[in-house]
């Protein structure tokens, strides 16, 4: 990979995976201009020797900012804030109590969902258990109406226009992504009015058009 400065921001990144699209969404609250790098996961590039040097767990997102390399998007999104509490939309609102119904949210999509119906744990099922491609959708749609469901009953608590109130937040990076996985395994949504409803709220909005997988310069 190139060698940056400290000046530098770039987002080793693909256009359909969801960590990807939380911390592009991010960024975009953030008012933070970047380099965008496609890293081809179909053709198994996040395995080249390069990356691994990057990013040791051969995943994205990568995320080169202030001459430093970091990865994982809860944790990139994290940094973010810390380092730029006053620039752009806070990504965590100032009440701990709501702090923390962000973090639950996050949680429950980003260690107990998304992880489990992923490209790459979805490729493994297939190797070791000679499935076919509907056993793959039909494992991710378990988990993702798993994860979903338990969103929801959150979300009855915690919502406003958005996941926590009336202020976009990490909880809102994440759930939009995992609502965009959902709609590929043909989730019926219909069950969730709550996330369908914050959904479309925050689709309306510039900075998730402009993270959406749609809008990248890799979509294929």
């Amino acid at each position: 990979m190139s060698n940056y400065s400290s000046n530098d921001i770039v987002l080793y990144s693909y256009w359909r995976s969801s960590c990807s699209y939380r911390v592009r969404i991010a960024l975009q609250l953030k008012g933070i201009e970047y380099q965008y790098v496609a890293v081809p996961l179909l053709e198994n590039k996040q395995s080249s020797e390069e990356y691994t040097v990057m990013n040791p767990s051969q995943v994205v997102p990568t995320l080169i900012i202030d001459g430093h390399t970091l990865g994982q998007s809860i944790s990139i999104m994290e940094y973010l804030e810390e380092t730029r509490k006053d620039k752009g939309s806070p990504l965590l609102p100032n009440d701990f109590l709501q702090r923390q119904q962000v973090r639950q949210i996050v949680q429950i999509i980003a260690s107990d969902t998304q992880p489990i119906q992923n490209l790459k744990v979805l490729k493994k099922i297939k190797q070791d258990f000679n499935t076919t491609e509907e056993v793959k959708a039909e494992w991710a749609k378990y988990w993702i109406n798993a994860g979903l469901k338990a969103v929801e009953k959150v979300l009855e608590k915690t919502s406003g226009k958005y996941c926590v109130g009336d202020q976009v937040s990490m909880a809102d990076c994440c759930l939009i992504p995992q609502v965009y996985n959902a709609k590929r395994f043909n989730v019926d949504m219909s069950q969730y009015p709550i996330i369908s409803r914050i959904d479309e709220a925050c689709s309306s909005l510039d900075v998730f058009i402009k993270a959406h997988p749609d809008s990248q310069p890799d979509k294929q």
